[in-house]
């Protein structure tokens, strides 16, 4: 199921308000982690899957990327990227991460941000990002960790004077849909565990270089004292993979 929330009026501009969507990577949680775990864009081939409004894209410009490829389903994405990009050698292609198609060994690195729990394919993607990356090229993605995804809630346990006292988790082993509220409307979530998650890179063919579950940095709890409460539970997965050539007798399939 290929969803499109982005390119609804109503829910658009709500998602244009959101911090991180006015400040950028600054304003992302778990920035800082993602960041440390990017390989040395220079002079690479980057391809960002889910790009949105492109701020990742114009930072690997910005360590000197020979080009970068911009991937999103949303024409509304898309069209603040390229409002927000004055660089000829970064490319913005609407297109739905499940059909991406490009040529064998094309990209030394391929970066996803918080995209790759809303594809339902995950396996068939993450094969065709094995194929599309140069030998040792780098695949690194962030999700909404699992522990976040496996209620269909995803909100707190609170008590009767609206203290938050936990985060509920179950369900966790039943990996499929989950149907969320998230500003102006319901979304669809893809739960999957944290062994599948790696299992299925592993039999893609990548090593797992790192594997992170980030909280909002000192800086940022400084500064925004309301984050406190993501302490208390991870909401990022972050994963760090490099392609390896696969045995012999897989490659000759």
């Amino acid at each position: 199921m290929k969803q499109n929330k982005y390119d609804d009026a109503t829910f658009f501009a709500a998602y244009e308000k959101m911090p991180r969507s006015v400040r950028g990577l600054e304003a992302a949680g778990e920035w800082h982690v993602f960041q440390a775990l990017m390989p040395d864009f220079r002079d690479k081939h980057v391809l960002d899957l889910g790009c949105g409004f492109g701020w990742h894209c114009r930072y690997a410009r910005e360590r000197q990327a020979s080009s970068v490829t911009g991937v999103d389903i949303s024409e509304n994405m898309l069209q603040k990227a390229r409002e927000m990009t004055d660089d000829p050698l970064i490319t913005y292609i609407k297109m739905p991460i499940e059909e991406i198609d490009f040529p064998d060994a094309h990209f030394d690195a391929v970066i996803s941000s918080l995209s790759l729990h809303y594809v339902e394919p995950f396996e068939s993607v993450c094969k065709k990002v094995y194929d599309c990356l140069k030998a040792d090229g780098s695949f690194v993605f962030s999700v909404e960790h699992p522990i976040f995804t496996s209620l269909q809630g995803q909100d707190w346990y609170y008590d009767d004077r609206g203290n938050r006292l936990h985060w509920p988790v179950d369900n966790y082993q039943s990996e499929g849909v989950r149907e969320t509220s998230f500003l102006t409307g319901n979304e669809i979530k893809y739960h999957r565990t944290i062994s599948t998650y790696m299992n299925v890179l592993i039999n893609a063919g990548f090593g797992i270089t790192a594997v992170m579950e980030p909280a909002p940095s000192d800086a940022m709890l400084e500064a925004m004292p309301e984050m406190k409460d993501e302490t208390r539970r991870p909401m990022f997965l972050i994963v760090s993979a490099v392609k390896k050539p696969l045995p012999f007798a897989f490659a000759e399939r």
